[in-house]
């Protein structure tokens, strides 16, 4: 069946009047007027992708009702490779095929992507099977402006020149690829244009930075876990002097090779996750005036030559995680007044050091777990009045630690081990009133101790795992009508009472009550959750048909789920 000919590129309204009278649309719902009504519009694009098999063509449509037809397609997982063949030549400019969740994209697919032409601007083809042969195709879209290949492991450096000719090319990306090798990078030289480039995970590039040189637009350079790279592969990329962002993390780069980065005036954000970097790499980073943020987590820092963080006075975020730095390092961060985000995660932090943090204004994000924190420290973090989210998992902070806490008015998120906190210590967190995100995993909190919890209006995430909750607990839960997020798994004495309970939770987005009593039979209490798009309910006694069939029936978004 073939659209009518009555509807031309640009008759949008007449479309419209056309499925008004082929699709038979419920009373009131006919076009009367301008025929603008966006609602009319999603009837008819829905009654089209239903019936997508009747359809031929969409190539005498508007572009921008061909282009929702596609898309409403691919999320609605209808879209296969003969539905794909009706949008041969319809000029479409975006195809977001990544990861597709409906049949396998392949070679077959690339000569009606193809077909869209000079008005193709955004492809995303990333897991698919789509081969080097495939990327032929691709030849003719000459306006493509970005280029999503990511965890294609059947396109290597033969694929590369297919596409070598796409000059307008402004993002491209290929992660996890092992095929790709430093000669497949010639290519790039090139693509003039380029402003961002992603080769995570490449680990054959080594040597092929070289051919980067070129690209003097390129803003955003993307290495993570290339351990093939190091020093001499950070020569080149002194000459992208745009370049704002650089991740080499897990890479084998050393102080020597940070050296080449001194020129680079422009850099903002820089990631030496994992690499061979120690604090004398700091005198190089010190030469970067727009350095804002700085990730050093896991690169074996000592306190030796910290005293050379007081030079990087522009730093708004600062990873020091998993280091072997000491209260001593804290020392040389007071010169950061800039400084908004903190990370230090498995550091050997003890009370006397957060004194060193209280000048810290601007600070709003401060990562404290495994440390050797307890309450005696906490007070000289009392007066950090922007601060909104501290994690304080895995440290020895107990009730009394909590209660010096209670005047961050700022407060949205607060994690905490709960091997040490007790119902009390949820008491001394009721002055928190703008708290939105609580983590009790692992709490040894009852159903008395859920009491405190009514102080928390403003929260949308909390977690209570592995406790000894019952439904009687649930009740205190159900007032917290913020919450989008409530995970109370592995308390096995709750029912299908608690589901009746939090059935007024209308926010909720994910729920997981999974190692409980709830069975099938109070599923039905979930209908109202409207807004639910996960689910788990794993080692209960319900049923994958039960929840599928509460999914098509009652929640429409639902689109994870546990058992299935």
């Amino acid at each position: 069946m073939l659209v009518s000919s009555t509807c031309c590129k640009s008759g949008t309204s007449k479309w419209l009047k056309y499925c008004s009278t082929n699709f038979h649309l419920p009373k009131g719902h006919e076009c009367s007027c301008s025929c603008e009504c966006s609602s009319l519009m999603n009837l008819c694009i829905h009654k089209v992708t239903e019936e997508i098999h009747k359809y031929n063509t969409f190539s005498v449509l508007p572009r921008d009702l061909s282009q929702k037809i596609f898309n409403t397609l691919v999320y609605s997982r209808r879209l296969t490779l003969a539905s794909l063949q009706a949008f041969r030549d319809c000029a479409l400019q975006d195809l977001y095929l990544g990861e597709y969740a409906g049949v396998p994209v392949n070679d077959a697919w690339m000569d009606v992507i193809s077909s869209q032409g000079l008005s193709l601007l955004h492809v995303d083809l990333s897991g698919s099977d789509v081969t080097d042969h495939g990327l032929t195709y691709l030849r003719h879209c000459k306006n493509i402006i970005s280029l999503n290949l990511n965890y294609c492991p059947q396109i290597s450096d033969q694929g590369l020149e297919y596409i070598s000719g796409l000059s307008n090319l402004g993002c491209l990306s290929f992660r996890r690829n092992d095929a790709i090798s430093a000669q497949g990078l010639s290519i790039f030289s090139g693509l003039v244009n380029l402003v961002k480039l992603d080769l995570e995970r490449c680990p054959r590039i080594h040597g092929g930075l070289v051919h980067l040189q070129g690209l003097t637009r390129l803003e955003s350079l993307n290495m993570k876990w290339c351990n093939c790279i190091i020093d001499d592969d950070m020569k080149p990329i002194s000459e992208l002097t745009k370049l704002k962002s650089l991740e080499i993390s897990s890479s084998k780069v050393t102080d020597f090779g940070i050296s080449f980065l001194k020129g680079l005036k422009k850099l903002a954000l820089l990631n030496l996750e994992g690499c061979l970097v120690t604090a004398a790499c700091l005198d190089s980073l010190a030469e970067l005036p727009a350095l804002s943020n700085l990730n050093l987590s896991r690169c074996n820092l000592s306190d030796n030559g910290c005293e050379k963080f007081s030079r990087l006075e522009n730093l708004n975020v600062l990873n020091l995680g998993f280091n072997g730095i000491t209260d001593a390092c804290l020392a040389h961060l007071k010169e950061l007044k800039n400084l908004k985000s903190l990370n230090l995660d498995s550091c050997r932090i003890e009370d006397e050091g957060l004194v060193h943090l209280a000048g810290h204004q601007q600070l709003n994000c401060l990562e404290l777990s495994d440390t050797e924190v307890g309450s005696n420290g906490l007070h000289h973090l009392s007066g950090l009045s922007s601060l909104e989210k501290i994690n304080l998992s895995f440290t020895m902070v107990n009730d009394a630690g909590l209660r010096k806490l209670c005047g961050l008015s700022s407060l949205k998120s607060l994690n905490l081990d709960a091997r040490l906190v007790t119902d009390t210590g949820l008491a001394t967190l009721s002055g928190l009133t703008g708290l939105t995100d609580l983590d009790l995993f692992g709490a040894r909190i009852t159903d008395f101790g859920t009491n405190y919890l009514k102080n928390f209006k403003n929260l949308r995430w909390l977690e209570i795992c592995g406790g000894e909750l019952t439904d009687d607990g649930v009740k205190n839960i159900k007032e917290l009508s913020s919450l989008m997020r409530l995970n109370l798994s592995q308390n096995c004495n709750l029912t299908d009472t608690t589901l009746e309970l939090i059935s007024g939770l209308t926010d909720l987005i994910s729920l997981n009550v999974s190692n409980s009593g709830i069975t099938n039979a109070g599923l039905h209490h979930l209908k109202t959750l409207k807004n639910l798009r996960s689910l788990s309910l794993e080692s209960c006694k319900v049923t994958a048909n039960g929840i599928k069939n509460l999914q098509s029936t009652e929640l429409p978004n639902l689109v994870s789920f546990r058992p299935e």
